[in-house]
C-alpha cells in the first residue's frame, strides 16, 4: 500500500481516456468534462479560515541592486493586486526565512494562479517561496513548497514549534 492516497479514487469506473493525439502530433485528446472545483475552490486540506497560500519574496539585502528591485517590486504588486493580503518590507531575516523579504498571502485559486504567472516573469533577481497552509507550517514550507527561482535553506527548527 502506498503512503499516497490513490488520486484516482472515484474513477475506478470510468470510461478508459484515448490515445489519440491533438492535431500537433504531441499533446493528447482529452474528452469534454466537468469543470473542475480547483478553479474555484481550494482543495479540503487546506485551513479554511487562513488563506490559501503565502508567497514570500526573498532578496539580498546586501546587494544593493537587488534591494532596490525588491523594493520596487514590492510597491508594484501592492498596486497591480490591491486585492491581495501584502506584508511589510522587511530589510533583515524573519521567522523561518533565511535572508530578508516581504509576504504576500492569495485567497483564491484565481487569485493564486494569477499572482503566480504574474510573478514568474516579474520577480527579476528575487527569489520566492510558495507554499499553502494546510495547518502544518513545517510541511507546508517544505515538502508542500514550490519555488520560483533558487531554493533557499530554511530554519526548519523554528517552524517544528508551530
Amino acid at each position: 500500500m502506498s503512503q499516497w492516497p490513490s488520486l484516482l479514487a472515484g474513477y475506478e469506473d470510468a470510461e478508459p481516456l484515448p490515445t489519440t493525439l491533438n492535431p500537433d502530433g504531441k499533446s493528447l485528446y482529452n474528452p469534454p468534462g466537468p469543470r473542475s472545483a480547483a478553479y474555484d475552490e481550494f482543495p479540503k486540506q487546506f485551513v479554511p479560515s487562513k488563506n490559501g497560500f503565502d508567497f514570500h519574496i526573498y532578496y539580498m539585502p546586501a546587494v544593493a541592486a537587488q534591494a532596490q528591485y525588491a523594493k520596487e517590486l514590492h510597491e508594484r504588486v501592492r498596486r497591480e493586486f490591491p486585492e491581495l493580503r501584502i506584508y511589510k518590507f522587511w530589510d533583515r531575516p524573519v521567522g523561518p526565512h533565511p535572508t530578508a523579504m516581504f509576504e504576500v498571502n492569495t485567497f483564491s485559486p484565481h487569485q493564486t494562479g494569477a499572482f503566480f504567472s504574474w510573478l514568474v516573469v516579474n520577480r527579476g533577481p528575487c527569489d520566492v517561496l510558495v507554499h499553502p497552509n494546510t495547518g502544518n507550517p513545517l510541511k507546508d514550507h517544505t515538502e508542500l513548497a514550490t519555488w520560483i527561482g533558487r531554493r533557499w535553506p530554511l530554519y526548519e527548527d523554528r517552524l517544528a514549534s508551530h
